[in-house]
């Protein structure tokens, strides 16, 4: 069974398991150590933006009216996403550019979906920081290297024939980060 990506899984299923370098206990490291830690290995070249912030919804069409008339925001993708039981719009400013941080709302496509799981858990509201990054096969490596669960062993497909990998919340101080590799760059790893 996959990881449930909107849920701490379990560490012993999870791929790339080991100690945890950050949790919810667990103080962020200083500003020095943190500083020379991120020269060696960092991800600091392979993120280029923050894509898009995940919020998971009942319904769909609902959530894409309510920020359309409310906040002007329009619409600029939707596809439903069998692999990861979702439905899903992707909605920016009117004047945004297409390389421009993302709304993302996710419906489930039926009760069992991650998505539901979610919702029943936790209600509707957001569920995910998704970072634009470079090559997600570079950054999984060098995540993995410094101790930091992923939730799939390689990279599945995302919305619009992006790569995606989820990045264990245990290991973020409970924040689902979602790493994107954009579809025009996909498969330079």
């Amino acid at each position: 069974m996959a990881p449930d990506p909107l849920g701490p899984p379990d560490p012993e299923e999870s791929p790339g398991s080991a100690e945890t370098p950050l949790s919810r206990e667990t103080p962020l490291p200083s500003e020095p150590s943190l500083s020379r830690q991120l020269e060696a290995d960092s991800l600091g070249d392979l993120v280029l933006a923050i894509d898009h912030v995940g919020i998971a919804v009942p319904d769909l069409d609902t959530a894409v009216a309510f920020y359309t008339a409310t906040f002007g925001l329009v619409e600029r993708h939707r596809e439903n996403n069998a692999e990861q039981g979702v439905a899903e719009a992707m909605l920016a400013p009117a004047s945004g550019a297409d390389t421009d941080t993302r709304l993302q709302l996710l419906a489930p496509l039926t009760s069992e979906s991650t998505i539901a799981r979610f919702i029943d858990r936790s209600g509707p509201g957001l569920q995910q920081l998704a970072y634009r990054v470079e090559n997600i096969d570079q950054a999984s490596r060098v995540l993995r290297g410094k101790g930091v669960r992923l939730l799939y062993d390689a990279a599945k497909h995302g919305t619009n024939d992006s790569m995606i990998n989820f990045v264990h919340p245990k290991d973020t101080g409970g924040v689902l980060i979602e790493l994107v590799q954009a579809a025009r760059s996909a498969g330079t790893g």
